[in-house]
């Protein structure tokens, strides 16, 4: 089998799988342009006549809205998380201190409770702190994150070597210096791949919106798709318009991220 041919086949292969990849995003976009009775009746597979409409629908519902409330709250949860988790890894990964282990193990255990088992105790403690009624109980949940403390931690482990550490600290750089001067620029592909995780996690966000989130201003994308229509009607042509709107930050995101994401994908499966 020749060298072209090869090639020809894996092509071709690699075509058809993001052809089918592809395919569900295609098709949830031309479904936002029909009337939602038309959903019921046919298959579509052609752009429709009802794209208008569904935008006037989409827009009456104060979506732009919407749409600010999930950048604030993702790039905040993002910001925080990545700057507080990559402090916690440099920590754990290049000091010693006391009780450094079992901290770091009470840490991972962290991890093996579903988050959902203390919802009840976190709505009745950001009413006791009067955060109720606005964005940070969104935001805080990601600011201690477990998973990246660990990412962090494992990564700062291996491709930060302790000897330029200790050179920059001879040349009496502090540990703030030396963390922001040279740890993050060996972490950055670390930095890249849990900033995407992080804002994409906060972004299709449900369940914590839901339980906590009782004023429509204050309203996240999953909520606001959710609550478009009324009492007697649900506008699912409508809803998968602004799911489709919804998901054009997350693409441009991974698009112009992907090769950092897939390299600290790759450095982290390796390394760790």
């Amino acid at each position: 089998m020749s060298h072209t041919f090869r090639t020809t086949i894996a092509t071709s292969a690699i075509a058809l799988l993001s052809i089918f990849a592809l395919l569900p995003f295609y098709i949830m976009t031309i479904m936002g342009t029909y009337q939602n009775e038309d959903l019921f009746t046919k298959i579509v597979l052609l752009p429709g006549t009802y794209l208008i409409e569904n935008f006037k629908t989409v827009a009456a519902s104060r979506f732009d809205l919407v749409y600010w409330n999930s950048l604030i709250v993702s790039l905040a949860s993002t910001v925080l998380s990545v700057f507080v988790s990559a402090f916690a890894g440099f920590a754990f990964a290049k000091h010693e201190f006391k009780y450094k282990n079992k901290i770091f193990a009470a840490v991972l255990l962290t991890m093996m409770i579903p988050g959902q088992l203390g919802l009840v105790a976190y709505v009745i403690e950001m009413r006791y702190l009067s955060m109720s009624g606005t964005l940070l109980p969104l935001i805080l949940p990601w600011v201690a994150n477990a998973f990246g403390v660990y990412w962090m931690t494992q990564f700062i482990k291996s491709a930060v070597p302790t000897e330029v550490l200790e050179s920059a600290r001879i040349d009496g750089c502090s540990d703030i210096g030396v963390f922001f001067r040279i740890v993050v620029a060996f972490i950055y592909p670390a930095i890249t791949t849990l900033s995407l995780l992080v804002f994409l996690w906060s972004w299709n966000n449900y369940l914590l919106p839901l339980i906590i989130v009782n004023e429509p201003e204050l309203y996240t994308i999953p909520l606001g798709i959710t609550a478009l229509g009324d009492a007697y009607r649900t506008d699912l042509a409508a809803q998968i318009l602004g799911l489709t709107l919804g998901t054009i930050p997350v693409l441009i995101l991974f698009a112009i991220g992907s090769k950092s994401f897939i390299r600290g994908l790759t450095a982290g499966s390796v390394k760790g």
